[in-house]
């Protein structure tokens, strides 16, 4: 049985598992289906959100894209969206543009805010996903998933072309998973992967070194600060901070078991979410964490941070946090 994208990121199941599908089989044709229209669209797995200007676009299960013009308050669904695949990453570069990826290595891209989505790439014959995405503008663009798969785009999505990273250190095939892209102010692009790796490229994707944070679990997001760092987070709450680009590491002490899945940089600070309910904080660099478990110990995914300073909270349940739908 294949573990899904979803079972990847939510249930932290490890992905060395899973399996290729079959090229013609039924679940592959149901993914390659346009998205329906759900009742309760807002109950359904959600796995990234993000802003595109004011707006607020959340991504999920069977090709749902939800989209917010109230700061959170309302959601509805997206007009158009050409596919039933689960949706792992949402990025933009600004109100207008943005680029969805996810199961069966799908690739879609917008320019209206979110409203329409157009295919821009779809490979049913193996369910090899695509975890996250990023654009440093409206024409260079990467998107990275299972075993090492990493595409990149120099017109705005027109055309994908696969990169063929290098071996790990100590020998070994180019196979880790790839689980969040990320850029720094200066433009040095980051991933953070399996077994305490994070991967870096200064020159815009064309070349990337391996680095060791001193973890040995996955780490499942990463974000930079305003204030210069770079922090990584995931399996059993391990937390990395670099404040020289990644050539050093050392532990953050975050006092928590739980999987942290998604990292957001706030003023100069940043938080993060994760499994069992986990919401975190730290306010400046330096500063300890502030710990809250929900009571529901829901399997928080992503994060939004509303025009008040709260977070909007999206998980394997649908959203949270009171928000309502119409």
């Amino acid at each position: 049985m294949i573990k899904t994208l979803v079972t990847i990121i939510v249930l932290c199941v490890g992905s060395a598992a899973l399996a290729q599908a079959p090229s013609k089989g039924t679940v592959a044709a149901w993914a390659a289906k346009p998205a329906s229209m759900w009742s309760a669209p807002t109950h359904m797995m959600l796995l990234d959100a993000t802003r595109a200007g004011k707006r607020i676009v959340a991504v999920g299960e069977h090709g749902i894209v939800l989209l917010s013009d109230d700061d959170g308050m309302t959601y509805r669904q997206a007009r158009t969206v050409p596919v039933s695949a689960t949706l792992s990453a949402v990025t933009f570069t600004d109100d207008r543009r943005g680029w969805v990826v996810g199961q069966w290595g799908v690739i879609l891209a917008t320019r209206d805010g979110g409203e329409t989505w157009e295919k821009q790439r779809m490979d049913i014959a193996v369910d090899q996903p695509l975890f996250s995405v990023h654009f440093s503008n409206e024409h260079d663009g990467i998107a990275v998933g299972l075993w090492s798969l990493m595409l990149q785009t120099r017109d705005g999505g027109k055309t994908w072309t696969r990169t063929a990273l290098p071996k790990p250190p100590g020998g070994g095939k180019a196979d880790r998973n790839l689980y969040h892209v990320f850029a720094d102010s200066k433009g040095a692009l980051y991933i953070s992967a399996e077994q305490g790796t994070v991967l870096k490229s200064t020159d815009a994707g064309a070349n990337w070194d391996y680095l060791a944070t001193g973890g040995k679990g996955s780490l499942w997001s990463g974000v930079a600060t305003a204030d210069g760092r770079i922090v990584v987070g995931g399996l059993l709450g391990s937390l990395f901070q670099s404040g020289d680009g990644g050539a050093t590491w050392h532990p953050l002490k975050a006092e928590t078991k739980s999987s942290i899945t998604n990292l957001v940089a706030t003023g100069k600070g940043l938080m993060a979410v994760g499994l069992d309910g986990l919401v975190m904080q730290q306010r400046a660099d330096g500063a300890p964490f502030e710990i809250a478990q929900r009571p529901d110990r829901a399997a928080l995914t992503a994060v939004v941070i509303d025009a008040g300073g709260k977070p909007i909270l999206f998980s394997k349940d649908g959203l949270l946090a009171g928000r309502r739908e119409r």
